[in-house]
């Protein structure tokens, strides 16, 4: 069973990174690369886009130039950022090792009820 994004929303131009988006890699002259659960968008934004992006917690640098949505990953395991179910098919990332320990308390700090 397939669902379908309703009409009057195109996930390629309106998609709103806090809630769509897995990870991104930024780029040179301000073009950002977001990937989401099944697509992966190029989209150009101002430096002051970019800074307002990375001024929250949402997005943990996790080596180069790529972020993560802290609350989009499921699980954090050998190296790798799972998004989802731990499937073949599933979004994942590998992530250096030094990484990996600062991410998984992060990811388990989020999801504590406040």
């Amino acid at each position: 069973m397939m669902k379908h994004v309703s009409e009057s929303r195109n996930m390629y131009e309106d998609f709103v990174v806090e809630t769509d988006i897995l990870f991104f890699k930024t780029g040179s002259h301000g073009l950002v690369s977001f990937h989401g659960r099944n697509y992966n968008i190029k989209k150009r934004m101002s430096a002051d886009n970019i800074t307002s992006l990375l001024s929250g917690k949402q997005f943990y640098h996790v080596g180069g130039n790529c972020y993560v949505n802290v609350d989009k990953v499921t699980e954090v395991e050998q190296c790798t950022v799972y998004f989802g179910e731990k499937a073949p098919s599933a979004k994942q990332l590998r992530i250096p090792r030094w990484k990996q320990e600062s991410l998984k308390r992060l990811v388990a700090e989020m999801q504590q009820p406040v």
